[in-house]
């Protein structure tokens, strides 16, 4: 059996089943854990899938994103520990950007207390505790809002952003995988753009559920994002890919 023959046999069966083990598939396929390895790797670079602790899934397609209450209440132990995290790594006296996201909003929860810092953000809940509870400076962007991520999104986003010189810049997301961020959102598109393009390292804050989803739009390019932050579940699979790219993976 050649290997697009086999690949499209692993898709078929992924269709029908949510996971399914490496040894299950070289079984099935009478072929080496080795061989199926190299198939999966190629369905991942494709997009189509990705790997799991023992297996494989089918990616996942994002068409609409959680209101942020319900973002709030999901993986809140795994945020909290990559907010310590992210903070820890912010030196005196930097420039920092923090997204719209619940995650983000864990980072300024652990910098609150710090007075050193200028801090830019779209994301009206990080703008509105920190101006309450941190004698940082802080900037909010401006721009288009959008409601449900209580964020500001768009053209005049990326413009502000554009004329800022940032240190370190935390990027949040709805869906991840080895070909790069996206969104089921348009308008946030130009935002991510605009921050990876001003910001002299840029670290993407995200608990491992969101990895191996794709949204409708492409966002950034996984080589544009310096390290990831995310918990201890994240594949073993995706680590090793995540390096092969160079990117340094931090867990808490």
């Amino acid at each position: 059996m050649i290997p697009a023959e086999r690949q499209r046999r692993i898709l078929t069966l992924l269709k029908s089943q949510e996971v399914v083990s490496i040894t299950e598939l070289a079984d099935l396929l009478d072929v080496s854990h080795m061989t199926v390895r190299r198939d999966i790797d190629k369905l991942e670079k494709q997009g189509k899938v990705n790997s799991v602790s023992g297996g494989v899934q089918l990616t996942q397609i994002i068409h609409s994103e959680l209101s942020r209450e319900m973002k709030i209440m999901q993986f809140s132990e795994q945020k909290e520990q990559i907010g310590k995290l992210a903070a820890s790594l912010i030196p005196g006296s930097a420039t920092i950007y923090l997204d719209a996201g619940t995650t983000a909003l864990e980072i300024a929860h652990q910098i609150s207390q710090r007075s050193d810092l200028l801090i830019i953000t779209n994301d009206f809940s990080i703008a509105t505790f920190l101006m309450t509870h941190s004698l940082n400076e802080i900037y909010h962007t401006g721009g288009k809002i959008d409601r449900e991520n209580q964020s500001t999104v768009g053209s005049k986003v990326a413009d502000f952003l554009l004329s800022m010189n940032i240190d370190m810049a935390f990027i949040s997301t709805s869906s991840w995988s080895l070909k790069g961020l996206s969104t089921p959102n348009e308008d946030k598109v130009t935002v991510k753009r605009a921050i990876s393009k001003v910001s002299k390292i840029v670290y993407l804050v995200s608990d491992s559920s969101k990895y191996g989803k794709i949204a409708s739009f492409h966002a950034l390019d996984i080589d544009k994002i310096d390290a990831v932050i995310t918990d201890a579940s994240l594949p073993e699979s995706a680590k090793l890919d995540l390096a092969e790219k160079g990117l340094e993976v931090l867990c808490p």
